[in-house]
């Protein structure tokens, strides 16, 4: 695809980027042709964007009515519900009051705009998020860092972030090694990942000078975003995510929540839209299997079988893996007849990133009512992240009402190398609270009505010197594609962005398979903004 600069409404700034979608039949089953079957296996947001890019209208939201792609898709998801890493379920308290829970808050940025057109599928106008205020972030000195009233357009954002931050100073920019910076204002992927990726983000900002506290307020709330501390991520990374929430875009850092549980607010709703009975200009719909797991994958002349947990067997003519790194490693290792050595070899070597932990309070009383929804910590072990979730959420906040009380979620990133057994858990888990007590104190005199704490290690790793190896959306088998957020794709997007990016190219090269149209996707800016920087990066690029 070849990017030209987008002139419409989507979205604010008006140098991001757009990949027009490739041209083609508007339904593969036209003429009376058999549809081809797709079976999507994940339905996190990887795979919803693949069934979603094989089944619906191009590029469009769902009230336009336009004609449906035409694939008959089959998902296969393991959990009993829909959203992956941001899904959403009930879960029953020790009163028998019925919550709602997930793995914890999500920002939905301005900046993403694949994200944000599946979304838009059920939701044109995108009345299920809400934008929030500020996103404050604090230290263990005391320091206090906001993105509120910022100005949007680079490099002025960084500049009023700087001068009116407590943790830079004049004399910390004239120290700095601007020539070791450049990359960080001059961002293109793949070439970013040639100079860098070779390098952990610590050493690279020890290498500018960057100020030790400005390191730990900011550039540690990037990295651990990775589930990763930044002597183990990809300076590569960190410099990308810098260029797409910072410095390559005029979105601004203040980002969107969901308004409700993910569930009610996000897949419930698309769920309806995908499995909505076939009508005309809508040619069929979704089916959903979850709660089933795929065990091996078998080709079938030019398509495949599916073996799953059941004991049955599903029969596609085009497959999409949008599973996580563990999912995606045990499948392709069960299943011999896929792909090359080579290709088998990169699936492999992808690592997950350390375990984390998030911790969910009831609480009998309310926080002040001066507490922010999201706060941000750094250098305040073990906690990384407080939410209040009966701020923004809509049936938090009913409960909330109801009972006179809070819900409090604290997350703790790279918690641990490996998920820990119960003496280290219970031990974190009174870390966690202590350190809820101490940033918040009238918490300490709340009496604990539910708790919940989740352990997981199912992130992808991005560490130095991964990303050259990392497996891409296309596979040796034409009918076969990769999607989710550890998937290799050569554009600057990242988390939940990336997996909404490679699951519309994962529909879209199956959609080539049979002449049908692609679709279009956009980015931030794939080149830093200022032209001197660039040429300090190329210089800098040249030298080493």
């Amino acid at each position: 695809m070849t990017p030209r600069t987008v002139s419409g409404d989507v979205g604010r700034d008006r140098r991001r980027v757009q990949y027009p979608a490739a041209r083609g039949r508007m339904d593969v089953g036209q003429d009376g042709q058999r549809r081809p079957c797709a079976v999507v296996v994940g339905a996190g947001i990887a795979g919803l964007a693949a069934a979603t890019g094989l089944a619906a209208a191009t590029g469009l939201a769902a009230a336009t009515g336009l004609a449906e792609r035409g694939f008959r898709v089959e998902v296969i998801e393991r959990e009993r519900y829909l959203g992956g890493r941001v899904g959403g379920w009930t879960e029953t308290l020790s009163d028998g009051t019925t919550v709602g829970m997930n793995r914890g808050f999500h920002a939905f940025f301005a900046q993403y705009y694949n994200l944000r057109k599946l979304l838009s599928r059920s939701d044109p106008g995108l009345t299920r998020l809400q934008r929030i205020d500020d996103y404050p972030l604090i230290d263990a000195d005391g320091h206090r860092e906001g993105f509120r009233h910022l100005p949007r357009t680079p490099p002025w954002n960084a500049v009023a972030f700087a001068l009116r931050s407590p943790t830079f100073r004049l004399r910390d920019l004239i120290r700095m090694n601007a020539r070791a910076a450049a990359p960080l204002a001059a961002v293109s992927v793949p070439q970013t990942y040639r100079q860098l990726d070779h390098l952990d983000a610590e050493t690279f900002l020890r290498r500018i000078n960057f100020p030790a506290a400005a390191r730990h307020l900011a550039f540690d709330v990037f990295s651990r975003s990775f589930f990763v501390a930044p002597g183990q991520m990809s300076a590569a990374e960190l410099a990308a995510m810098f260029h797409i929430y910072f410095l390559g875009s005029n979105e601004g850092l203040v980002f969107d929540v969901a308004r409700d549980n993910f569930d009610v607010a996000l897949w419930n709703p698309l769920a309806e839209y995908l499995t909505a009975p076939a009508v005309p200009g809508r040619p069929g719909s979704v089916v959903f299997h979850t709660g089933v797991s795929v065990t091996r994958i078998e080709s079938d002349g030019a398509g495949f079988r599916l073996h799953v947990d059941t004991g049955s067997c599903l029969a596609a003519d085009a497959v999409v893996l949008a599973v996580d790194v563990a999912g995606l490693r045990e499948i392709v290792a069960a299943s011999p007849g896929l792909g090359t050595a080579e290709w088998r070899s990169r699936v492999a070597e992808l690592a997950t990133a350390p375990a984390f932990v998030v911790h969910r309070l009831w609480l009998d009383r309310p926080l002040r009512r001066d507490r922010p929804s999201f706060l941000a910590t750094g250098n305040l072990d073990p906690v990384d992240n407080i939410s209040v979730l009966d701020r923004y959420e809509r049936t938090a906040a009913e409960w909330a009402r109801e009972r006179g009380g809070s819900i409090v979620e604290l997350h703790a990133y790279a918690a641990a190398e490996q998920l820990p057994g119960a003496p280290v858990r219970q031990e974190l888990r009174g870390r966690l609270c202590a350190r809820l007590h101490e940033i918040y104190p009238e918490s300490a005199q709340a009496r604990i009505v539910g708790e919940r704490t989740l352990w997981h290690q199912d992130c992808p790793r991005f560490a130095p010197g991964d990303f050259a190896r990392r497996p891409e959306v296309a596979t040796p088998h034409p009918r076969l594609m990769l999607a989710g957020d550890g998937i290799r794709v050569d554009l600057p997007v990242a988390l939940m962005e990336r997996a909404a990016t490679t699951g519309w190219i994962a529909a879209t090269e199956l959609a080539r398979q049979w002449r049908a149209a692609g679709h279009s996707l956009q980015t931030v800016p794939n080149r830093g903004r200022s032209a001197l920087l660039r040429t300090l990066a190329i210089r800098e690029r040249s030298s080493s």
